[in-house]
């Protein structure tokens, strides 16, 4: 069986379990059996099904947005304009509990991505075939062609839409007194970043992500032990294959540990991971600090070989402080983040012949090509539904970056509701800037990319 054909046998088999569980559920509640006359009922089909409790949810979700496609940016070789796009996620979500021993997690998603800013990138890779879309901020991928199992299946993929669906969660969960097993496709996060986070090398979120409530997955073996003190150990195994063969392949893999331990009002995290064919090791720590909490983390990266411009070791790391207060009757947040980024170079052109730079950004684990970035963060709860956030992530040596203003009003107690853009500022003349753009080498494109405003709902169930 292909990898590509796992996501239909698997859901089928999904699709029964859940079936014959909810009717039994239902049929049970309208008839009850009789009580037999033995006690023991601990091997019957009935005591069985009684452990299993199932748990149903999910989320809508569809954006409406508009892409303003002017000169200098990179849709200037396609044509410029404004184009009007369409956006929506459809996740359903189940848990299925085992009594206290075992938990069954499963999360499916529908997606359709459609609009003239995809058509636009369709006619780039038709001029470009190794175009991606842009160089920033891209995320971890979605296609499954690095991953153990391929549960992405696409329905429909033309020129101005696609439609795909897929399984971002399906892992089984042990647990016992000593801790626990999880395998199958999840998610977990390292680190104490906010907007970046070295730390997390395994698909982080991007710096330019404003919702955070579901990573995407990947096919990994997690067992976690509870140690005295309140200390934990993680131990991670995930399993990759080699996109060109696509076989399994050692050097695709990554084996890590994290341990973790409070030392009074201040926790430690020390991480050490074999992660593809480099070497990680890292140190974080958080507390509190004059009511402020307070995060540092710092990581050192030893490369396998020489491809890259003289960067076999680097170090990176994050440091933050965020801050909570009343002012003029209404609440405010604050933060702020700096991340050093040692992979980092100040000639952008050059940085995408960097293979270094090039395989992080293509993996979903790196996000920006320079060194020092300063961002920060304001929200203002105008009313318990409705606040007001505004992001700035920009780089300290051009200097450039990205505004991010919104706002997010919770209609209903189901129904959410933003409204924002995405702003990009700095130098777009010669050489130009890393958000402000520049010229890719081999090709007439320019990397800035086009400023856009959103309409998001999210509704969930």
């Amino acid at each position: 069986m292909k990898p590509s054909r796992l996501i239909t046998p698997v859901v089928s088999i999904y699709i029964i379990f859940f079936v014959i569980v909810g009717f039994d559920s239902v049929y049970s509640n309208t008839y009850p059996a009789e009580k037999p006359a033995s006690d023991d009922q601990t091997s019957s089909p009935e005591s069985w099904l009684n452990q299993i409790d199932m748990h149903w949810g999910g989320r809508l979700k569809a954006i409406g947005s508009a892409t303003f496609a002017r000169d200098n940016t990179i849709f200037e070789p396609v044509g410029t304009g404004t184009y009007l796009n369409l956006d929506t996620d459809l996740r359903i979500n189940n848990d299925t509990f085992l009594e206290d021993w075992g938990h069954l997690e499963t999360q499916y998603e529908a997606i359709l991505v459609a609009g003239r800013a995809r058509e636009k990138r369709e006619d780039l890779k038709k001029i470009f075939p190794d175009f991606e879309g842009g160089t920033i901020f891209l995320g971890a991928p979605l296609k499954d062609d690095r991953r153990f199992m391929d549960l992405t299946h696409t329905l429909k993929d033309k020129d101005s839409y696609l439609v795909l669906q897929r399984l971002d969660r399906l892992n089984f969960t042990f647990k016992a007194g000593w801790g626990s097993v999880r395998i199958g496709r999840q998610a977990i996060t390292w680190g104490n970043g906010l907007i970046f986070n070295p730390m997390d090398l395994f698909n982080p979120f991007a710096p330019g992500d404003i919702q955070r409530d579901y990573k995407v997955g990947d096919d990994m073996v997690l067992a976690q032990l509870t140690l005295p003190r309140s200390a934990d150990l993680q131990i991670l195994y995930v399993v990759r294959r080699d996109p060109d063969t696509n076989n399994v392949e050692a050097d695709r893999n990554s084996l890590a540990g994290l341990f973790h331990f409070p030392a009074g009002t201040t926790g430690f995290d020390i991480m050490a991971t074999r992660h593809y064919d480099d070497y990680v090791v890292g140190i974080g720590s958080s507390g509190i600090w004059g009511g402020a909490a307070w995060r540092l983390d710092a990581t050192a990266t030893f490369l396998a070989d020489g491809e890259g411009h003289n960067t076999r070791n680097y170090l990176s790391g994050v440091a933050n402080m965020d801050y909570s207060w009343n002012w003029w009757g209404k609440n405010w947040y604050g933060l702020l983040e700096y991340y050093y980024n040692g992979l980092g170079e100040s000639d952008y052109p050059g940085a995408l012949s960097n293979p270094d730079i090039t395989n992080r950004l293509a993996r979903g684990e790196l996000f920006v090509l320079g060194k020092h970035y300063m961002s920060t963060e304001i929200q203002l709860e105008l009313h318990p539904l409705l606040k007001i956030f505004f992001t700035g992530i920009n780089n300290m040596q051009d200097p450039s970056g990205i505004l991010q203003p919104r706002a997010v009003w919770n209609v209903t107690q189901n129904l959410e509701m933003k409204v924002g853009a995405n702003i990009f500022y700095g130098d777009n003349g010669n050489p130009g800037s890393e958000f402000g753009g520049f010229i890719i080498p081999g090709t007439n494109i320019h990397s800035r990319s086009p400023n856009n405003a959103y309409i998001w709902f999210n509704y969930y169930f």
